[in-house]
């Protein structure tokens, strides 16, 4: 704010957040019927934005079956005890960036 005493003004400052994009993109996993499968990668830096992991369109949740992690910049997914069902793409989108395997 700048106050002369007869006139004044004001602005404001906006910062934002520098988008993150993939470094370390996903790789493909083969796992036997039963076990479980990882997939992990990596950002350039730690970000507020939305971040979502995809099997074919369908958008994941962590749950019983999935469980999700972040840890700085590395973001992982667990697909827990794999069936032929979960045969497919898996994807990883944050921003306009996203990886797939």
């Amino acid at each position: 704010m700048c106050d002369t005493g007869d006139q004044q003004t004001t602005a404001a400052v906006l910062v934002k957040e520098p988008a993150a994009t993939i470094v370390e993109t996903l790789k493909d996993v083969t796992s036997y019927e039963g076990e479980d499968a990882v997939f992990e990668c990596r950002l350039s830096r730690e970000t507020t934005q939305d971040a979502q992991w995809f099997l074919g369109d369908v958008p994941l949740q962590s749950n019983e079956m999935n469980e999700i992690g972040v840890q700085g910049v590395r973001h992982t997914l667990i697909l827990r005890k794999v069936t032929l069902e979960d045969c497919g793409p898996i994807s990883f989108k944050v921003g306009q960036h996203t990886s797939t395997a």
